[in-house]
């Protein structure tokens, strides 16, 4: 079974009912599934989805109580799996940012590869395409690309 790293704008559009992506996201998570994807996450992910979720609104944010974001976490850690992280991430993630020569922001999604290449993660659902395009080594899909294909 191929396992697919689901990125934070997508929790977090899944949570959001109000979001113009919530039905394309669950849609997209949905059909993933009927493709034999094992959805997995990061523990990195979900730090990235709690600040993001109780962060208020007026800082973009989704301005959910800490009682909510528990809840709704449980619920994702009982449908995705978790990958636990692991001492070789760090070392893959100092390999990754020489050699592709990233700094600043985006030294985030490098340690997500990190963990994907740590976990033999192949493949990623984001709404950011863009951030993860430079990694030959992983398949980056969006939600658009998952409901067209």
């Amino acid at each position: 079974m191929n396992l697919c790293l689901i990125d934070t704008n997508i929790l977090l559009r899944s949570a959001q009912p109000t979001s113009s992506q919530h039905e394309m996201t669950l849609a997209a998570l949905e059909r993933l599934r009927a493709k034999e994807f094992r959805l997995v996450l990061v523990p990195q992910v979900i730090y990235e989805y709690w600040t993001a979720a109780t962060r208020p609104v007026s800082v973009n944010g989704l301005g959910m109580t800490r009682e909510t974001v528990e809840t709704s976490l449980n619920l994702m850690l009982t449908d995705l799996v978790l990958m636990r992280d692991e001492r070789g991430v760090f070392d893959l993630w100092r390999l990754l940012v020489s050699q592709y020569d990233v700094s600043g922001k985006t030294t985030h999604d490098v340690r997500l590869v990190a963990a994907m290449k740590r976990h033999n993660i192949k493949t990623i659902l984001t709404f950011n395409s863009v951030d993860f395009k430079r990694f030959a080594e992983i398949e980056v899909l969006t939600p658009d690309n998952v409901l067209s294909g």
